[in-house]
């Protein structure tokens, strides 16, 4: 009886940490959609300083760092720095492709994020990725070039800007993996918003321009409130379940961007989006498979 009582937590804690991820990925889906509406008649700029500084005073609400100054203690402030860097730099090339792109088609290109960790822990981490990782690296790139369609007519240059998002997130994740043990993601959270909010600050007045009206107003404020809570979500998915659990739930939010696209944008796939997203998703998530049955190997 406490062994299925136990098998039966367990499986409870997973089931949470799955909704919660889900959820959480929802959060961006929808933060991408907002900055998609803004982007119509406010500069990028100001739209990714708000996605900052509001997550920045939500933040603040909740882990008042006055407080518990041991909040802003690191170990690693040029790599917190660079972490901040990198983010803010995927999230304003993100939202300038925005404006041109589908969300199916933004969201599928930043798929390659994990694709480009994998391809990116050989030469800075030094892992070994075996011949079947690398195969799924590669029919991964395929995936992408069938979305994009480079040397078309259809071809589009702000999918430049969407895989250059993709690269941004990659370094981002293998920074944030290298200083995990030294730094609590609470911490890195605080940073990772602060640093955006003074570098981008002096930047806003000179390009500002006052919202239309309410909605206006109200997407402004939720694009940071969806990255507070979209982040917090998948860091309480994480107590609950191991990364290589959850991870593929990531993979949801394709779900997501396709309806909001449609409903919100009357956007509707073509059959060369749907492949190549589905290319990019089965590979991902054979790449996930894989690097779990090699670290349970290793244990």
């Amino acid at each position: 009886m406490p062994l299925m009582s136990a098998v039966t937590t367990e499986r409870e804690a997973y089931l949470r940490g799955a909704l919660l991820f889900c959820i959480g990925v929802l959060c961006f889906a929808l933060l991408d959609t907002c900055a998609k509406y803004m982007a119509r008649e406010l500069p990028v700029l100001q739209i990714v300083w708000m996605r900052y500084f509001v997550n920045f005073l939500f933040a603040l609400a909740v882990t008042t760092p006055w407080r518990d100054t041991r909040l802003l203690r690191t170990r690693n402030l040029g790599f917190q720095v660079l972490r901040s860097i990198l983010l803010f730099a995927s999230t304003a090339a993100n939202f300038v492709a925005l404006q041109y792109l589908q969300l199916a088609q933004t969201v599928s290109i930043l798929f390659t994020a994990p694709l480009l960790v994998a391809l990116l822990s050989v030469f800075l981490l030094g892992e070994h990725v075996g011949p079947r990782r690398w195969s799924a690296i590669v029919i991964g790139f395929i995936g992408v070039l069938v979305v994009t369609r480079p040397g078309g007519d259809t071809f589009q240059w702000p999918v430049l800007l969407s895989f250059g998002s993709a690269v941004c997130i990659a370094f981002y994740n293998i920074i944030t993996r290298h200083i995990a043990g030294a730094d609590s993601a609470r911490t890195s959270q605080v940073y990772v918003t602060l640093i955006a909010c003074i570098a981008l600050t002096p930047l806003v007045p000179s390009t500002w321009q006052t919202p239309s009206g309410p909605l206006v107003w109200t997407m402004l404020i939720a694009v940071g409130f969806f990255g507070w809570i979209g982040h917090w979500l998948l860091t309480e998915a994480h107590a609950h379940a191991s990364a290589s659990h959850i991870a593929p739930f990531m993979y949801s939010q394709i779900i997501w961007m396709i309806g909001l696209g449609y409903f919100v944008f009357a956007d509707v796939p073509d059959i060369w989006t749907i492949t190549g997203s589905c290319i990019v998703v089965l590979s991902g998530l054979y790449l996930l498979r894989r690097e779990r049955m090699v670290a349970t190997a290793q244990e």
